[in-house]
C-alpha cells in the first residue's frame, strides 16, 4: 500500500563535500515520489539538506549549495539520516559541531547512512563502533586504522550491519538509496527508480568496488603491463601461458614472469585468471547464457574450470553470483 505520510530524510553537509555523494541519493529518493501508485500525492520523502549554521556550503566540485541550520530539525523526528563524504577524510569531520549533532541525533532514527567518507562521520561519531562498514576503496586503510573496532569490508559496494549502512565510493550512493527505497516501499518501485536513473538495480551490495586487478594497476608507479593486459582482456581464448604472454611483452619467460609478478602482486597466471573470471561477472550479470558457453568465451576449458577460478576468486559459484547480481 502507498505510503500517506512522507519518510524524512536528513542529509548533512560541509565545505568541501562531493556534490554526486549528496545529489546520487537526493534525485533517486524524489524519482521514488514519480511511480504511479503516488501520484498526486504527496512527496513519498521529505529531504532535508543541513550544515552547521545553514547557509551556503561550497562543494568540492565548485558549485555552492543552500543549506538549512541543524536547529531546523530540532523537535522533529528524523527517519532516516545520511551522511555524504567528500575526496578528503579529514574534511568530513572538520565540523565538530556537526560531529556532535551527528552523535546527538543518531540514535533516535530509524537507519544512519554514509556515503563515501561519509562514513567517517559516522566513525567519528561513535556509530561504527563493533559495526562491519566500507568506505571508498583509497580511505578503506585509513578507516580500519582510525577506528580499529570498525571492521572494514573494502569489497563491498556498500554494508548493512543493524541500523547502520555504509556505501563505497561516490556512485555507490546510489545503489544505497535504491536499496534504502526497495526496503520502504518494496522491490517494484526501487526498479522503477532505478529505470528513470538508467542505472541497474543488480549492485546489491557483495559486488567488488573494483577488480582485482584494477586494485594491482592502481598500485603500480609505472604500468609497463598495461596494454598487456588489454590484450589478454580481448583475447580470452588465446593461449595465454606465460611463454606466449612474454613473447608478446619482448621479454624472456623468465624475466618477465618476475617483473609482471613484482608489479601486479599476482604471478601472470594468477592475473590472466582475474581477468577471466571479471569476464565472466560481466557475463553473469548481463545475459542469460549458459554457465558452459560463458566458460569457453571467457577462455575456461569448461565450466568446472571456471567454478574453480570463481571460488578462488570471489568466494561463491559462478550460479550463486548469478543468481545474487543478475539484472
Amino acid at each position: 500500500m502507498p505510503r500517506t505520510t512522507p519518510i524524512r530524510v536528513a542529509l548533512t553537509a560541509f565545505d568541501g563535500m562531493s556534490l554526486l555523494d549528496l545529489a546520487g541519493p537526493l534525485e533517486a529518493l524524489r524519482v521514488a515520489s514519480l511511480h504511479p501508485a503516488y501520484e498526486g500525492k504527496p512527496l513519498v520523502y521529505e529531504t532535508h539538506v543541513v550544515s552547521a549554521k545553514g547557509g551556503p556550503v561550497m562543494t568540492v566540485d565548485g558549485l555552492p549549495i543552500v543549506t538549512a541550520p541543524l536547529s531546523s530539525l530540532n523537535g522533529r523526528t528524523i527517519d532516516t539520516l545520511i551522511a555524504p563524504g567528500g575526496p578528503y577524510a579529514f574534511e568530513v569531520t572538520a565540523d565538530k559541531k556537526l560531529v556532535e549533532w551527528v552523535k546527538t541525533r543518531a540514535p533516535k532514527c530509524r537507519r544512519v547512512c554514509s556515503v563515501c567518507t561519509g562514513s567517517f562521520l559516522l566513525a567519528a561519531a561513535g556509530l561504527l563502533e563493533g559495526k562491519r562498514a566500507v568506505t571508498h576503496w583509497t580511505y578503506c586503510g585509513e578507516l580500519e586504522r582510525q577506528h580499529p573496532n570498525t571492521r572494514v569490508e573494502p569489497d563491498a559496494i556498500f554494508v548493512k550491519d543493524g541500523n547502520v549502512w555504509t556505501s563505497a565510493g561516490v556512485t555507490t550512493g546510489i545503489d544505497l538509496a535504491l536499496a534504502l527505497i526497495e526496503e520502504d516501499l518494496g522491490r517494484e518501485v526501487a526498479m522503477f527508480v532505478a529505470r528513470v536513473l538508467v542505472v541497474y538495480l543488480r549492485r546489491t551490495g557483495g559486488q567488488s568496488q573494483y577488480s582485482v586487478l584494477l586494485a594491482a594497476q592502481s598500485e603500480a608507479e609505472a604500468d609497463r603491463f598495461a596494454a598487456l593486459d588489454r590484450w589478454i582482456a580481448e583475447h580470452l581464448t588465446d593461449d595465454l601461458r606465460v611463454d606466449n604472454l612474454a613473447q608478446k611483452a619482448g621479454m624472456s619467460a623468465r624475466n618477465f614472469a618476475r617483473r609482471y609478478a613484482e608489479a601486479r602482486k599476482m604471478t601472470p597466471a594468477r592475473a590472466v585468471e582475474a581477468i577471466r573470471v571479471d569476464a565472466a561477472k560481466r557475463a553473469l550479470e548481463e545475459t542469460d547464457e549458459r554457465m558452459g558457453q560463458i566458460a569457453r568465451r571467457c577462455g575456461f576449458s569448461d565450466e568446472d574450470q571456471m567454478r574453480i577460478a570463481f571460488a578462488r576468486q570471489v568466494g561463491i559459484s559462478p550460479g550463486a553470483y548469478r543468481t545474487r547480481f543478475a539484472a
